[in-house]
């Protein structure tokens, strides 16, 4: 599923092509993804001015004139798909043509249809059902060390399970929660709430730094990521644990006790970490 890093790759290539742009025409190949799609999906959408593209945890978010909002999430398997228009009819994965004023077409791909796209009203945007509760942005000056030791204080679970908790923090994922950790020297199975102050300004500091050198790498391509402009991201050749079991330790080099890289499973998930560096 698409971290953040990746879905603000998404949402900066779209404001690229989008913002300032009219819809000219929305045509919608499916009744819906992983839900419906919200009644006159399509004709509602069709004629508004697109005023700014961006992203809200793993949610991209495009406002439009009128006081309305699409909300868009890609799922296992989304992408959107910049190109010109097209006489020829759409694939059988391609279930949303967005076709702008000045012939841009965007065209939204989900083979496995886990993704969605759905409106609202931008005053009730920060209320809506998939935002309300949703922790601060990372990458904001509201996220620092005092309001992430807060989140973590008397949290027994382990502090790898709290970070991809989106109330805790937005966005993060389980390849970026990895990195950090690791950068931050902390084992993803100490308890949340014996992170130290300390340690979770070290933390802060560490998810910022992977999430910003993530975003100008244009994310990472694992298996579904694609830019909107057909590039590969390529954060995924920088990774220091992530899927790196069996290696050595990028920090560790000669360390006797250090046993490189391992996995281990935690919530049915994967989990990369180097267990002498990490504490």
């Amino acid at each position: 599923m698409p971290e953040l890093p990746e879905v603000e790759t998404v949402a900066r290539g779209l404001a690229r092509v989008w913002e300032g742009r009219h819809f000219a025409a929305v045509a919608c190949h499916r009744a819906g993804l992983r839900q419906p799609f919200p009644k006159d999906f399509a004709r509602r959408l069709t004629g508004r001015r697109i005023e700014a593209v961006g992203r809200r945890a793993k949610y991209l978010v495009v406002r439009l004139d009128g006081g309305l909002t699409m909300l868009g999430h890609l799922g296992m398997s989304g992408r959107m798909v910049i190109s010109g228009l097209r006489n020829t009819p759409p694939g059988p994965h391609d279930h949303v043509e967005f076709a702008t004023d000045d012939g841009t077409l965007v065209t939204l791909t989900d083979p496995r249809r886990f993704g969605l796209l759905t409106l609202c009203e931008t005053s009730g945007l920060a209320n809506h059902p998939l935002l309300a509760g949703v922790g601060p942005e990372p990458l904001e000056s509201g996220f620092d060390a005092q309001v992430l030791a807060a989140a973590l204080a008397g949290k027994a679970t382990p502090i790898k399970a709290a970070l991809l908790d989106q109330k805790v923090v937005a966005g993060l994922g389980n390849i970026y929660v990895a990195e950090s950790l690791f950068r931050a020297g902390i084992s993803p199975l100490r308890p949340a709430g014996e992170v130290t102050r300390a340690e979770a300004a070290a933390l802060v500091d560490a998810i910022r730094a992977v999430l910003t050198e993530a975003i100008a790498a244009g994310g990472s391509s694992l298996r579904d990521h694609v830019r909107p402009d057909g590039e590969l991201g390529y954060f995924q050749h920088g990774f220091k644990v992530y899927g790196r079991a069996g290696e050595r330790c990028p920090d560790c080099p000669g360390a006797p006790r250090c046993d490189g890289i391992v996995r281990i499973v935690q919530s049915g998930r994967s989990t990369f970490y180097c267990a002498e560096r990490q504490r």
